[in-house]
C-alpha cells in the first residue's frame, strides 16, 4: 500500500524530468497552491506544496501517488484528494523531513486512512 503512495500513477502522465515548480495544485474540490518542490526518486517520489495565503502559508508534502494529472499546457497538477485532506496533513519543513521516516510514516498514515 505505501509504496503504490509514493509513485507518479500512470494516469497522472508524470514525464521523467519535468520541472513541476511553479505548477499550481488544484484538489478535487478547488485550487490549494502551487508546486515549491518535486522528487522523482524510486519509491519515494512527493510534491511539496506551498499553500499560500489560503491555509496560512503552509507546507505540505503529498506523495506523486496523489497525483491524478499533470497538464503541462495549463501548468496545473490535480491532486485526487480534497482541500481539507491537504489542509489537515502535517506541516513540511525543508531540511527536516525529507528524510526523517517518522514523518514519512506520519504522512502514509495521513493519506492511508483516506486513499490507498
Amino acid at each position: 500500500m505505501a509504496g503504490d503512495m509514493w509513485g507518479y500513477p500512470e494516469t497522472a502522465q508524470y514525464v521523467p524530468g519535468a520541472q513541476l515548480v511553479g505548477y499550481s495544485v488544484e484538489a478535487s474540490d478547488g485550487s490549494i497552491g502551487k508546486v515549491d518542490k518535486h522528487t522523482e526518486e524510486v519509491g519515494r517520489s512527493y510534491l511539496v506544496v506551498d499553500t499560500g495565503p489560503w491555509i496560512l502559508g503552509k507546507r505540505v508534502l503529498v506523495p506523486a501517488g496523489l497525483v491524478s494529472q499533470i497538464d503541462t499546457g495549463n501548468e496545473t497538477v490535480r491532486l485526487g484528494c480534497t482541500r481539507a485532506e491537504v489542509k489537515d496533513s502535517p506541516d513540511f519543513e525543508s531540511g527536516k523531513h525529507e528524510n526523517d521516516a517518522d514523518y514519512i510514516e506520519l504522512i502514509e498514515r495521513h493519506y492511508a486512512s483516506r486513499h490507498m
